[in-house]
């Protein structure tokens, strides 16, 4: 309701300022200062809104549940070819053996290339797993990776060795 006052104000100090030169010479300081007290009001106002003396304290965040890269087991792992010579579709199970809810994970991928034993190594590739598996529960899981060689280098005999890192649970789910 304050506008319905304020408009037809404003609209007449514009008129008053615009038609006569010694109104205007009045008003601009006079507004710059009534900017300024309503500035520094609205500055004051947001900070006293956030002290503890209003109301409870906001509730904090549970923090996040402890589980390790132990906990977690990679099983029936295949690594296919995918469309691309360099890419790679990655499909396996995930065990969860802990107690806490797992929601993802990172896998890390080494691609090496042994023909007749001798291992030479073409790159390594790391994925975000997004994955929900439940407290003692297994899950199927894809991802795809991609290695970066030239197309003379494109191994005859891959051998693929894998570790999980960066996972994180939920207490609770």
């Amino acid at each position: 309701m304050l506008w319905l006052v304020a408009l037809p104000l404003g609209v007449a100090l514009v008129y008053l300022a615009v038609r006569y030169g010694r109104f205007r010479s009045w008003l601009e300081p006079v507004l710059s200062i009534a900017v300024a007290l309503g500035l520094t009001a609205a500055f004051l106002i947001w900070l006293s809104e956030g002290t503890p003396e209003q109301g409870p304290a906001p509730a904090t965040p549970e923090p996040a549940a402890a589980l390790a890269a132990s906990d977690i087991l990679l099983e029936d792992m295949t690594f296919e070819a995918n469309q691309s010579e360099r890419s790679y579709r990655v499909r396996g199970t995930v065990t969860n053996s802990s107690e806490v809810a797992l929601e993802y994970f990172r896998i890390t991928v080494t691609l090496e290339d042994c023909p007749q034993g001798a291992c030479r190594r073409i790159g390594d590739d790391t994925a975000l797993v997004l994955v929900r598996v439940p407290a003692g529960q297994s899950r199927a899981f894809e991802t795809f990776l991609t290695f970066r060689y030239r197309e003379d280098e494109a191994p005859t005999a891959p051998k693929w060795s894998y570790g999980v890192s960066d996972v994180r649970g939920a207490a609770g789910r």
